[in-house]
């Protein structure tokens, strides 16, 4: 059975993890997570006034909105909703992969999207078939070059379908993104209970 990223198996990767507090003082914070004896999927949040760093086996990525940036990540109840388009657009840098990657499969969905919109003979489609969706697993300039190019009419009267495709996005979030973004979630939600109980016992 394939790995798939979704909150279940989030918290499966992260089920031995135990947290140490490296520094606690107001918004200056350093905070790591990671399974006793091994760095295989740890992760360190550190946080100074209106910037927090996520940092890991999982990747690096940066972000500033507030000046707790806990309280931009906070979850109000237990689950681990994430926003990954939202959280994206705080991003001040990231992960040498990007927080986003071209995608073949969302690539021909677009292109049948598309031409729903279209009126086209089946010879045409299959052409399509042939020229254009053959292309998507190659990258994105190829596959959108094949797109952009294609006529579906003559070389005396062209008709380029898919002339504006350019303009349609087909990226998706990258694994380590959304695995960040759930690392944050469940981490600032970690940390909240370990506070929790410090003020209960004080």
């Amino acid at each position: 059975m394939s790995y798939v990223l979704n909150e279940e198996s989030f918290l499966k990767d992260v089920a031995d993890h135990q947290m140490v507090v490296i520094k606690n003082d107001g918004v200056n914070r350093h905070i790591r997570f990671k399974r006793p004896d091994t760095l295989c999927m740890h992760f360190d949040l550190v946080t100074w006034p209106g910037v927090l760093c996520y940092t890991g086996d999982m990747g690096t990525f940066v972000f500033s909105r507030l000046e707790d940036m806990f309280q931009f990540f906070r979850r109000s109840d237990d689950s681990y909703r994430i926003d990954k388009r939202y959280w994206a657009e705080k991003l001040l840098a990231a992960d040498r992969d990007g927080f986003e990657k071209y995608s073949p499969d969302l690539f021909r969905a677009r292109i049948n999207d598309w031409l729903q919109d279209c009126d086209i003979d089946d010879e045409t489609r299959d052409r399509i078939e042939d020229e254009v969706l053959s292309e998507a697993d190659d990258n994105d300039y190829v596959a959108y070059r094949a797109a952009m190019e294609f006529n579906a009419g003559t070389d005396d009267e062209p008709r380029y379908i898919f002339q504006d495709f350019f303009e349609v996005s087909t990226k998706e979030y990258t694994h380590r993104f959304t695995w960040c973004c759930y690392a944050l979630a469940w981490g600032i939600q970690q940390y909240d209970m370990h506070m929790a109980e410090q003020a209960v016992s004080a």
